[in-house]
């Protein structure tokens, strides 16, 4: 009942077609993972496209309410994967800087960019699948969940800013930071009397 098998050479043990193909299949599938990694913009336009073929189908068929909620609170929970550092310092103390005297650490977060579009990406992909079956479909009264779920939002990202004021951090890196130096004061005088 394995997948592998004896080959007719004696010179040892050869995988079935299938675990070959599923082997080649994973290979190229990371290759273009990888490869994707430095294109942060097209994959997060990738990942909007998917999302809104996503939203279109749910639409279209008026159902499966749930299996939105339940993205919806998936989402929600990488998210604050997203925004929130590696190291807690609540729990693990203050390993970010907390003054202007103390070290510069940068911010690492607990779930990276790249393992963020990727995850997303692939609920989406899952939820879209989970359409094609009528058994996911639980009739349901949708206001309500997605009230709910706005309620969850807004009470998660209250705490979440919260630990970010409390702790002096910011998730958000804007552009590449630069460090200019100083001028040399002959260059300060000249600038002066222009």
């Amino acid at each position: 009942m394995g997948s592998t098998f004896a080959d007719d050479t004696g010179s040892g043990i050869v995988s079935s077609p299938f675990v070959q193909w599923r082997a080649e299949f994973s290979r190229k599938f990371q290759f273009y993972l990888d490869k994707s990694t430095p294109h942060a913009l097209w994959r997060w336009f990738g990942s909007l496209c998917v999302a809104s073929i996503y939203c279109l189908r749910v639409y279209y068929l008026q159902g499966f309410y749930i299996v939105t909620y339940g993205l919806g609170i998936y989402i929600l929970n990488l998210l604050i994967g997203f925004l929130s550092p590696q190291v807690d310092p609540e729990t693990e103390g203050p390993m970010l800087p907390s003054k202007g005297s103390d070290e510069f650490k940068p911010f690492i977060r607990r779930l990276p960019e790249f393992k963020f579009w990727y995850a997303l990406t692939k609920a989406f992909c899952v939820a879209f699948l989970m359409t094609f079956f009528s058994i996911f479909d639980v009739p349901v009264f949708w206001p309500i969940l997605l009230l709910y779920w706005i309620v969850l939002f807004a009470l998660t990202m209250k705490r979440q800013i919260r630990h970010m004021i409390k702790y002096k951090y910011v998730p958000f890196d804007i552009g590449k930071q630069r460090y200019t130096g100083k001028r040399p004061v002959s260059d300060k005088a000249s600038s002066s009397k222009h």
